[in-house]
């Protein structure tokens, strides 16, 4: 269970850091507007909001790598609850608001990470 804990928390962060890609670097672009099912017109108005956005998964993203390689087990434990917790919470509030495959894309994953972390322990 433990591996299993650790490739989940791994897969969340890389999926934050794939969307920090896409908000902060790719936005305007045809994949980053495929992603978010943007116009050209709402890519360009809206560019500078999506970095902003962009950089928060980073910081998600940054917090569980730090959580997979904290060197004292019971931080690292400590670590990986919070930042899953954020990941959920921001998924939650995402699907609410935003769109709801949110839901299946963030919070899910998050979720399935968060139960497997505490299963692990």
């Amino acid at each position: 269970m433990a591996v299993l804990a650790l490739i989940l928390v791994a897969l969340v962060a890389l999926e934050h850091i794939t969307i920090l890609v896409l908000e902060m670097f790719l936005w305007t672009s045809p994949r980053g507007m495929r992603a978010f099912n943007l116009s050209r017109e709402q890519a360009e108005s809206t560019k500078v909001m999506a970095a902003n956005q962009g950089l928060y998964n980073g910081f998600l993203a940054a917090g569980l790598i730090w959580a997979l390689i904290h060197p004292d087990a019971a931080v690292a434990f400590q670590l990986k609850l919070f930042f899953l917790a954020c990941v959920v919470v921001a998924g939650l509030y995402g699907g609410a608001t935003a769109s709801r495959k949110i839901l299946f894309i963030q919070a899910l994953p998050a979720a399935l990470a968060m139960i497997a972390v505490i299963a692990a322990r």
